[in-house]
């Protein structure tokens, strides 16, 4: 599977059961992630910028205060793509 052919169905059901907090939503893959403070919110947000921009694969996201929204799409392939999978478990991993 190429990482930016986007994946039916199927393959995203499959994704999704390995990712916790993760829903689809509008057709994109969302999350809403909540920290104990601005300052931890902001630094988890830094750390997920490095790997996205080693990646080349860039969030959509919104902070307030403590809690970050992100959406995930492949917008040159226009839906969700491995992409967004592995991305989103790095933001996971980054999380904890």
């Amino acid at each position: 599977m190429n990482a930016l052919s986007i994946l039916s169905a199927s393959e995203l059901d499959l994704a999704l059961q390995e990712l916790q907090g993760w829903s689809i939503e509008r057709g994109k893959l969302h999350r809403q992630f909540q920290f104990s403070s601005f300052v931890e919110a902001f630094g988890f947000m830094t750390r997920v910028a490095l790997v996205a921009e080693t990646i080349g694969h860039h969030p959509e996201w919104c902070n307030v205060y403590n809690r970050i929204s992100v959406d995930l799409t492949t917008h040159d392939a226009g839906g969700i793509t491995m992409n967004d999978i592995h991305l989103a478990h790095k933001m996971n991993e980054l999380a904890e």
